[in-house]
């Protein structure tokens, strides 16, 4: 229960850097820390305590076993979250090279 707590903890700590900075890097930086905070709380979310992994032999009987469910939503989302924070990245250098800042502010003002 205590790693749930943490998990949501980091994910408010990403938003907290998507929130209040005004650096493109920190703020994909901070959309990346909660990306895997939800990982994290999807892989938790299948974990149970004493469980087998999820293979299945002749000799299992009654055992329970871990929900391998999230653990391949998680495998998935991390694909597309790297190609995602790959994109973001790509913008904003294309960004950085068209106004020299990667200041979000200054690069509102400079509309036109």
């Amino acid at each position: 229960m205590i790693l749930l707590f943490l998990a949501i903890f980091l994910f408010l700590v990403g938003l907290y850097g998507v929130a209040t900075k005004r650096n493109l890097i920190k703020i994909v930086i901070g959309l990346t820390i909660m990306e895997y905070a939800t990982f994290l709380i999807l892989a938790l979310i299948g974990y149970r305590q004493g469980a087998a992994p999820p293979i299945v032999v002749e000799k299992m009987g009654g055992a329970t076993f871990v929900d391998a469910l999230p653990q391949a939503l998680v495998l998935t989302a991390i694909v597309i979250s790297l190609a995602t924070t790959a994109l973001l990245l790509s913008i904003a250098l294309r960004i950085y090279h068209k106004y020299g800042t990667f200041d979000v502010g200054k690069i509102r003002r400079l509309k036109g």
